[in-house]
C-alpha cells in the first residue's frame, strides 16, 4: 500500500511571514509575548508546526489570513534607515509609507543608512527571497561617487577583486561615468552582495565613497521616481524580477 504524501508544515513564525502578515522576527516576538493563538490556544513557540488548516489569530489584529501581495519600489533618501524601528530614534523607510493603508511590507535586500536609491518592499516573501538569494545572481547597479581619480587600472582591479577581512570582494561590471577635479562617478554592478560591499572594495583600492546610489535591480531602473517617493510595481515588472 502506497503512503500518501505528508502535508507540508512550517513553523508558526515562518507561516506568518509567508502569509505576508509580518516579518519572521516580528512573528517570533508576538508568539513569545503570548499574543498568538492557534485554533483558540495561545502558542508561545515560534517553531510550532502549522500544517495549513489551523486558524491563527493575533491579539488586536484578528485572524491572520494571507494578505494580498503588494510590491513597491521606493527611491530611498540618504540618511533613512531600512528597518521597521530604530533604537536610536532615526527615521526609517516606513515613515515614508505612513497613511498609505498598506499591509506589512519587508525590504527586499539591504541598503545602508548612508546609501540611497532603488529599494524594493513586498509582503511576498518567496518573491523577495528569489531576488536576494545569491544563487540567482540578480544584478544590482549603482552609481558611485568617489574622491580622487580612478583610472583603467582601478576598473581592472575592481573586476579582478580584492580580499577584505577574509572576504572576496569584486564588481561584476564597472565603468567610469565622469571625472571632475576632485572626484569621479563610477557605474558598478554587483551580482552578489556582501555587507558594505562597494564601500569596502573601494576603500581597499584607496578611494573613499562619497555617495552611493542604487539605480537598478535586474532590468528594473529607478528612473525618474522622486527622492522619498514610492510606487506600486506593474505586473510585468513583478514578473520580470520573479525567480521562484
Amino acid at each position: 500500500m502506497r503512503k500518501s504524501p505528508s502535508t507540508p508544515s512550517f513553523g508558526l513564525a515562518r507561516t506568518l511571514s509567508k502569509r505576508g502578515i509580518c516579518s519572521r522576527s516580528q512573528a517570533e516576538k508576538l508568539a513569545r509575548e503570548g499574543r498568538v493563538r492557534v485554533d483558540g490556544k495561545v502558542v508561545r513557540d515560534p517553531e510550532f508546526r502549522i500544517r495549513g488548516p489551523e486558524r491563527i489569530d493575533i491579539e488586536g489584529a484578528g485572524a491572520a489570513e494571507a494578505a494580498a501581495p503588494v510590491y513597491l519600489v521606493m527611491n530611498k533618501p540618504r540618511g533613512i534607515v531600512v528597518s521597521a524601528s530604530d533604537e536610536r530614534g532615526r527615521d526609517t523607510v516606513y515613515s515614508l509609507l505612513e497613511g498609505a493603508g498598506l499591509p506589512w511590507l519587508g525590504p527586499v535586500g539591504r541598503l545602508d543608512k548612508a546609501s540611497e536609491g532603488l529599494l524594493l518592499l513586498s509582503n511576498d516573501t518567496v518573491w523577495a527571497a528569489g531576488i536576494t538569494d545569491p544563487a540567482t545572481h540578480v544584478p544590482k547597479t549603482y552609481h558611485v561617487q568617489v574622491a580622487g581619480h580612478p583610472d583603467e587600472n582601478t576598473i581592472e582591479a575592481m573586476l579582478k577583486g580584492v580580499v577584505d577581512e577574509g572576504e572576496p570582494l569584486r564588481a561584476g561590471a564597472a565603468a567610469l561615468l565622469r571625472q571632475g577635479e576632485k572626484n569621479a562617478w563610477l557605474e558598478v554592478t554587483l551580482d552578489e552582495g556582501r555587507n558594505r560591499h562597494i564601500r569596502r572594495l573601494m576603500q581597499v583600492l584607496g578611494f573613499d565613497v562619497q555617495r552611493l546610489v542604487r539605480v537598478a535591480i535586474g532590468e528594473l531602473p529607478l528612473g525618474e521616481l522622486p527622492k522619498g517617493q514610492w510606487r506600486h510595481l506593474t505586473d510585468s515588472e513583478v514578473a520580470a524580477l520573479r525567480r521562484r
